[in-house]
């Protein structure tokens, strides 16, 4: 096993302890986050009936400032950017969910940008 299977398998048993403790609903969906290399992903997610209400990405948020969007900074355009669309959607509260991942660097600018931009978690 390489160093990279490694790490996703501790990842996953993180995500999957995490996921036992927290669900969301419509009145509060659960925010999830995910990350690769070369993106940040956001999506609001409603577990009872398993329908996304709303995403976004830094394939979908277009700005002239970044040009490399694996970084802190495209974090945050996403975690602004979710923010926005959910108070658009009349989401004001959340369940923050990070994946797995550990809360620092990207996800943390993330987390910290959606609640600058009015989520409340």
């Amino acid at each position: 096993m390489g160093k990279t299977a490694i790490k996703t398998i501790i990842r996953r048993k993180r995500q999957v302890r995490v996921r036992k403790k927290i669900t969301g609903s419509a009145v509060r969906p659960r925010l999830n986050v995910f990350r690769s290399a070369k993106h940040i992903y956001a999506q609001l997610i409603d577990d009872a009936t398993n329908s996304t209400l709303a995403s976004c990405s830094t394939l979908t948020v277009k700005d002239s400032e970044v040009t490399y969007t694996g970084n802190i900074q495209a974090a945050a355009l996403v975690g602004k950017g979710i923010a926005k669309i959910a108070s658009e959607k009349g989401i004001t509260s959340v369940v923050f969910d990070r994946n797995g991942f550990l809360y620092h660097g990207r996800i943390k600018a993330l987390a910290e940008a959606a609640r600058e931009g009015g989520l409340l978690f």
